[in-house]
């Protein structure tokens, strides 16, 4: 469960309790007391369907049953694997009010509303030079926006993170602040999914095989770019699966499933012919520090109405979309992007991050960095929408809290705080997804990204008689 609390104003939830409760169990034959000759991996075709939407490949292996010597069973390890604690221990806010009080004292007299223009002396070199800063239309909109949204964010907060140091979930300050903040070693992106992306755009077409869905069987399972990135990969078996790809490791959770392409290859989903009842997508939005830094590839407000979310929503499909906080993104959603596709705005949502004492990670007040960011659910009005039943009518302004991952853009995980609003098992998507979870379908050109095994510890196996 992820949920820890649910009052009124919202949710606190735990992210990486959410992760380690996935089944990640690797189960491995133990090979000396199976059979000796050597398993090998096929690609199997399933018999109940020549090539067409329906059709898929199964990697299996080519031996029956693993048997001893005499004929018997043989032994299965099972490796568990949890997710690494210390990528969410944020004991401390990223930038103190202390710190962000001392960058405010030359600003108190200064009305923010009205953008009044204020002189700032800049010593450069033994030379003073002087400049007028002024506020843009965009900061002033942010602005406005803030005021209108600080008191909701405050008082419902402050409710939920109560809730959570009573409950022992969050920690006081004095039981957090004294342990030592040493920097985490991350895993090297030693393999680049989005790179290998774009290199898989000049491997040969597969023609009607890549209509094809690829089942996990085996474990470790060496794939090729190829496999990976003309077909959606799917894990229906109730454990974890380990594949290799370029010498690196994953874990796929069971029940769930993959499509490794960028926003150029999306028609394996559309091949499917299958359509999703929750559609989730955080898009790589353009700004200035991103074009900077060359840290990712963003898209540009016109790539993004090309996703084709009219062909994969179901009527009255919930479609919610991760938005920053800049004006412009936020009114692109809600005056261009939803009416193109059809979909009507229902709620906007705040995400609020929180360290693990329950503080703000960034002062609530400060003028760069906010310490949350928007969701805009909608509903998709096609033409064969249909009466809502069983589903609770979504409020607004709702507040999801909790400790962020020190990954970046590891959004927290959203199923449980749906589950109200969408019909039972229905189908969810995740669109630009950078990690997988059981009964989803994810795609993106990093959705592999944080499954890589190096953000994750395994703890001591296990064995049984496998049969």
């Amino acid at each position: 469960m992820s949920v820890v609390h649910q009052l009124s104003p919202g949710w606190l939830l735990d992210h990486l309790s959410f992760i380690n409760n996935i089944n990640y169990q690797v189960h491995q034959h133990h090979e000396p007391c199976c059979s000796r000759s050597e398993p090998s991996t096929s690609l199997h075709l399933d018999s109940m369907s020549s090539f067409g939407s329906s059709a898929k490949f199964i990697a299996s292996d080519s031996t029956t049953k693993p048997e001893n010597d005499d004929g018997g069973s043989c032994e299965v390890f099972i490796q568990q694997y949890i997710f690494r604690s210390e990528l969410f221990d944020i004991t401390k806010p990223y930038i103190t009010s202390a710190v962000h009080k001392e960058c405010q004292q030359n600003n108190e007299n200064e009305d923010l509303m009205n953008g009044v223009k204020k002189e700032i002396s800049i010593s450069t070199l033994g030379k003073k030079r002087k400049r007028c800063a002024v506020f843009n239309q965009g900061e002033l909109d942010a602005m406005e926006y803030h005021e209108k949204i600080r008191g909701l964010i405050l008082d419902g907060s402050s409710q939920i993170i109560q809730e959570g140091l009573k409950s022992g979930f969050l920690h006081p300050l004095s039981e957090k602040r004294d342990k030592c903040n040493e920097s985490i070693a991350l895993p090297l992106d030693t393999c680049s999914l989005s790179e290998l992306c774009e290199m898989a755009k000049h491997l040969p077409s597969l023609n009607e095989i890549e209509l094809l869905t690829l089942q996990l069987v085996e474990n470790d399972m060496s794939v090729t770019e190829q496999d990976l990135f003309s077909r959606i990969v799917e894990n229906n078996s109730n454990f974890t699966k380990m594949i290799t790809l370029m010498g690196q490791k994953y874990l796929v959770p069971p029940k769930s499933s993959f499509l490794l392409s960028d926003i150029s290859c999306m028609h394996p989903l559309l091949n499917c012919k299958k359509t999703y009842d929750v559609i989730v997508m955080d898009p790589p939005w353009q700004n200035k520090s991103v074009k900077r830094s060359n840290r990712y590839s963003y898209l540009s407000p016109l790539q993004i109405k090309q996703i084709p979310v009219p062909k994969l929503a179901a009527p009255n499909c919930l479609v919610i979309i991760w938005v920053t906080n800049r004006q412009k993104h936020l009114r692109f959603v809600k005056e261009e992007l939803y009416p193109l596709w059809s979909v009507e705005i229902v709620a906007e949502w705040h995400w609020l991050k929180i360290t693990n004492s329950g503080e703000f990670v960034f002062p609530l007040d400060s003028p760069h960095k906010k310490p949350y960011e928007g969701l805009i659910l909608g509903r998709f009005q096609g033409k064969t929408a249909l009466p809502l039943r069983n589903m609770l009518p979504i409020p607004d302004h709702k507040l999801i809290v909790s400790v962020p991952c020190t990954l970046h853009s590891h959004k927290p995980p959203l199923a449980e705080v749906l589950k109200d609003y969408i019909k039972p098992d229905g189908e969810c998507l995740e669109l630009f997804a950078r990690n997988l979870q059981p009964g989803w379908t994810s795609w993106g050109n990093e959705v592999l990204k944080f499954q890589h095994v190096d953000y994750f510890i395994a703890l001591e196996s296990r064995s049984r008689l496998g049969f």
